[in-house]
């Protein structure tokens, strides 16, 4: 099959081109940057642009491009992840490709407020937060084309994404280790939820690729919730550090918000805030049975071994040193 990526040079999408080729599928897509070897255009979804054309052709197109942030404000994150989106379906309706598949998030659930084994038919929460309510909002956007026939969609909302080149829970969390700026409320206690890009990655092609796929939404999680000072500790055990730093709620919340404050005094973007704290406070963890029964979803990678291979990789990035 030939599969098309947006945000082609990204994490997520690159792992999936990975997998993909594998198993002996054609994969090119458009990225801000462009890589030929790679088979990646220059393009931005949220402009028109060639990269509409080169979408014809395609079997399935694998949306993956967005903002994933909780520093950039509404407009900035509407303008990529929903009318982007809008932008990305319409060219592959118009290109003839049979399957849409839209990266969204468990964030659609909210952030807080939902209940522990949360299921896809749980209904998702708007509640002000950029990222939250955008995700939401570009999910409508594929559904719709789905349900007035226009091309066969598939929600996928992975849970956290930890691994090689994970920006988010993997590069981030570890810069701010080392510099001594993480902190974790809830006394560390909040429940996270991870899934090691691999997995991730083959239940996304697994939804993509089969028929049982078509107009459903899928959660895509390790399948298992932690604490997270279990999670990020294997950060702290990596750099040799005692930790994880915690402190009740109110007071690491106030710690984020006023640290968040001052670094974008300084005119730099930061993901430390407010927004970012609350997330380490959930309670509840994502069913993934649904996934299992209709696409045969099953996770293989379990935290320790997942920890063991993305501390090979960040030793050989340099990221951690001996």
């Amino acid at each position: 099959m030939r599969v098309f990526l947006t945000g082609a040079n990204g994490f997520i999408a690159r792992a999936t081109a990975v997998h993909l080729q594998k198993q002996g599928h054609e994969v090119y897509g458009v990225d801000l940057r462009a890589d030929e070897p790679a088979g990646v255009l220059a393009g931005d979804i949220t402009a028109d642009g060639p990269w509409q054309d080169v979408i014809t052709g395609a079997d399935v197109v694998i949306h993956t491009a967005a903002v994933v942030s909780n520093a950039v404000g509404l407009d900035g994150q509407w303008t990529v992840n929903v009318a982007g989106t809008r932008k990305v379906l319409d060219a592959a309706i118009a290109g003839g490709v049979t399957r849409f598949v839209q990266l969204s998030s468990i964030r659609a659930f909210s952030d807080v407020g939902f209940p522990d084994g949360v299921t896809e038919d749980h209904p998702v929460r708007p509640d002000g937060n950029p990222y939250v309510d955008t995700k939401i909002a570009g999910e409508q956007v594929v559904l719709q084309a789905h349900a007035e026939g226009r091309i066969a969609a598939t929600v996928i909302r992975p849970g956290d994404v930890y691994g090689p080149a994970s920006r988010p829970w993997t590069v981030l969390p570890v810069q701010l280790i080392r510099k001594y700026q993480f902190l974790l409320p809830a006394m560390g206690n909040g429940i996270f939820s991870p899934v090691y890009v691999d997995d991730l990655v083959d239940g996304l092609v697994r939804a993509a690729l089969s028929p049982a796929g078509a107009g459903h939404v899928f959660t895509l999680t390790g399948g298992v919730g932690v604490p997270c000072r279990e999670f990020f500790g294997h950060y702290y055990r990596m750099l040799g550090r005692r930790g994880p730093l915690v402190a009740p709620t109110p007071v690491a919340v106030g710690v984020a918000r006023a640290a968040g404050r001052l670094i974008t005094l300084t005119g730099a973007e930061t993901e430390v805030n407010a927004i970012s704290m609350r997330y380490f406070t959930r309670t509840g963890t994502y069913s993934i049975a649904k996934a299992r029964r209709l696409i045969g979803y099953s996770p293989q990678v379990n935290l320790t071994e997942g920890m063991a291979r993305t501390e090979t990789w960040l030793r050989a990035e340099g990221l951690i040193r001996p």
